[in-house]
């Protein structure tokens, strides 16, 4: 009977060799180790051998996805997944014969895909960059710098985790940064005014003592303890929710509203607000990085609800 320890070992050596075709990211990584942790753990309070786990057995986990931890359709999908590809690595090393999750589906989602679609209004964006001081100081500068470029270029948290010092690239007096996130990378063209405030924050950081090379951290932490490593994904989300409460913007007012911003609700912003300021869907699609253009239409699709309601043409008083 195969043990668990040796179906774990098949899963991470096919997580070294085969997701990403062998280049997957630390985040990457660690969230398959974490989700697959939540099912081993799941059977052993069940009483369940991973190698002997039954079709049934994978739906009452996701039941228990579902139910105990309340977690959405996406993330039951992610999860159903990691645990797809752990049988599949087994299998393929003989552990197992058959899949148990192969045919198992996520709960359908019950939401309206534009309603996760949550981003700032321009004036709630200017109210934002507003309260971010402009004292010259190193943290000011990276701040600017990194709120700006969320909100108005819209890269991912984990591209500007990831972006170093050589992933600026000039073309003629322009500046982008390379960034790399769901498997791909592109390069983000960068506004003038952010780029010079993103080169202030560099030139501040040299003036301080630290020289930057190719694989510097374009941003770092400015905390004392931790000063001049590499701002970790949750750092930048920290950051984006401190500046967010300050402008009384975290949460709106209305509950009943619904709508609650965070880091990523500023990567809405800039496909959003792009869209309604004349970008054509193409040129929203690829500054995002978004590889299906449905994906980018969810954001069309919140800028015309309201302003092309059909029933707007029917004349008809209620």
């Amino acid at each position: 009977m195969p043990t668990t320890e040796a179906m774990v070992e098949a899963f991470e050596r096919f997580l070294a060799l085969d997701v990403a075709n062998g280049d997957a990211a630390e985040d990457t990584v660690y969230t398959y180790q974490r989700r697959l942790i939540q099912y081993i753990d799941w059977c052993d309070e069940q009483s369940i051998n991973p190698a002997l786990a039954t079709q049934e057995d994978v739906k009452l986990f996701r039941r228990y996805l579902v139910q105990s931890k309340h977690q959405k359709s996406a993330t039951v999908a992610l999860t159903l997944s990691v645990v797809r590809r752990f049988y599949e690595a087994a299998l393929s090393k003989g552990l197992v014969k058959e899949n148990p999750a192969a045919q198992i589906k996520p709960p359908k989602e019950k939401l309206d895909p534009a309603e996760r679609v949550t981003y700032l209004q321009e004036e709630e964006l200017k109210q934002l960059l507003a309260v971010i001081p402009h004292d010259g100081s190193r943290k000011s500068l990276r701040d600017r710098a990194l709120l700006g470029i969320m909100a108005l270029q819209g890269p991912r948290t984990v591209e500007l985790h990831r972006a170093n010092f050589g992933d600026l690239v000039r073309s003629g007096s322009n500046w982008g940064l390379r960034v790399e996130g769901k498997g791909s990378i592109r390069t983000i063209p960068l506004r003038p005014d952010l780029s010079k405030v993103l080169w202030q924050y560099l030139q501040a950081r040299e003036s301080a003592g630290e020289k930057l090379i190719k694989d510097s951290p374009l941003f770092v932490t400015a905390s004392h303890r931790f000063e001049g490593q590499r701002l970790s994904r949750r750092g930048i989300r920290w950051i984006v929710d401190e500046y967010l409460v300050a402008a009384k913007l975290k949460t709106t007012e209305n509950a009943t509203e619904g709508r609650r911003l965070s880091a990523h609700s500023l990567r809405h912003t800039a496909g959003t607000l792009g869209l309604r300021k004349g970008a054509d869907l193409r040129q929203v699609q690829d500054l995002l990085g978004h590889k299906d253009p449905k994906t980018t239409a969810l954001y069309a699709h919140v800028n015309d609800r309201h302003a092309f309601n059909p029933a707007l043409g029917i004349d008809v008083e209620v």
